[in-house]
């Protein structure tokens, strides 16, 4: 049998502007990283990667309506950034502002000349905890934009795909680009529950054969874990069917095909969290169970034996009173007291009358199924 599973739960603390602010204020946390950030410019015989250090040239950048633009943005930390996008690229301030303040559901909106879209990117820590980001996204007819919290390259596997011309992504345009990161997000979802499944297996065999209080509070911890992804899932699917429902030109039909599949792919994660949720809490009620079997076994147990000696102890209480027939210092009759006290042998009779009918107890428990 392998280590007992152990899992941690980290809850991740927003530092939040004042209450009453203006809606459309972006909020900079002194604590975020500061923005790096990655051109990408492609086409179906063309791949260029830069580094920026920032987005005052963005526009001269894509000029070329023959290519396609991913600006990929890891770290928030600057006013300056956000202006450019509020003033040279006419981004709405609510949209900056819920790119600023990383605490929101997954959801897709429509604007005049641009999509906007949120997708959660969840990924196990090294402690086994669950690391929670937003990712957000802002389409263009010709350019992604991209916005991560930290510098963790979740979306590498897509990269890759891109950097090699794989399949549609280079013609798909920004659309097919969104839609091939939002479903990678959502497909590290199935590898997070299939780890969770493994370590949920391994915890019941440990509950079927030496359950201790740690396999409960490992399984409620999993339990927590899956709460969490369910309020990641839920929306993911909702925004899927925004998409799908969408009449924006910037999202073709080829593309919401592809949109259907992940939107799929969330009913099924749906169905797995629930089902998991449903096995930790029986199996919560099965150790439950199991403890209260154990306690009714010990009870039991102590019953039979309680059972057999309170006979034996009331004989032993009679006798033991010392009420004799006969004062042994002055000879005198004690009328209704034991005749028994000084008789001969009275300590062996009393025994084989004790034995017997402890015995007779212990064949009718036995007859009863007590000791099974």
């Amino acid at each position: 049998m392998g280590k007992p599973v152990r899992f941690k739960h980290k809850k991740k603390h927003y530092t939040l502007p004042e209450p009453g602010t203006t809606p459309g204020f972006v909020f900079i946390d002194s604590s975020s990283l500061k923005p790096k950030i990655n051109f990408y410019s492609f086409s179906a015989s063309v791949f260029n990667m830069v580094q920026l250090n920032s987005l005052l040239d963005i526009t001269n950048k894509t000029k070329n309506k023959d290519l396609f633009y991913w600006v990929d943005i890891k770290g928030l930390n600057s006013a300056e950034l956000f202006n450019v996008f509020s003033e040279e690229l006419k981004i709405h301030k609510l949209v900056l502002e819920d790119i600023t303040r990383t605490y929101h559901r997954p959801k897709f909106e429509e604007y005049d000349g641009y999509n906007f879209a949120i997708s959660r990117m969840l990924r196990l820590g090294e402690d086994a905890s669950l690391e929670n980001e937003q990712v957000s996204f802002i389409q263009t007819k010709n350019v992604l934009y991209t916005f991560q919290e930290t510098y963790e390259d979740c979306l590498d596997a897509v990269r890759n795909r891109l950097k090699e011309g794989k399949g549609n992504i280079r013609i798909g345009g920004t659309g097919y680009l969104m839609y091939a990161l939002m479903d990678m997000i959502v497909d590290s979802y199935f590898s997070i529950l299939s780890k969770w499944s493994e370590d949920m297996d391994e915890i019941e065999d440990r509950l079927l054969t030496r359950p201790d209080k740690s396999v409960m509070y490992e399984t409620q911890l999993v339990k927590r874990n899956l709460i969490a992804m369910r309020r990641v899932v839920w929306p993911e699917r909702d925004k899927m069917n925004d998409i799908l429902r969408s009449d924006s030109h910037l999202i073709s039909e080829q593309t919401k095909m592809f949109i259907k599949d992940a939107y799929d792919h969330c009913v099924q994660l749906m169905d797995m969290v629930e089902s998991m949720k449903e096995i930790a809490s029986s199996n919560i009620d099965m150790y439950l169970s199991i403890i209260s079997n154990r306690m009714n076994e010990i009870m039991k147990v102590l019953t039979i034996i309680s059972s057999i000696f309170i006979p034996l102890t009331f004989i032993a209480g009679i006798y033991g009173m010392n009420f004799a027939k006969q004062d042994p210092v002055t000879g005198k009759v004690m009328p209704a007291n034991m005749p028994e006290l000084y008789q001969a042998h009275g300590y062996e009779y009393t025994l084989l009358v004790m034995a017997f009918i402890a015995l007779v107890q212990i064949i009718f428990f036995w007859r009863k199924g007590w000791f099974k």
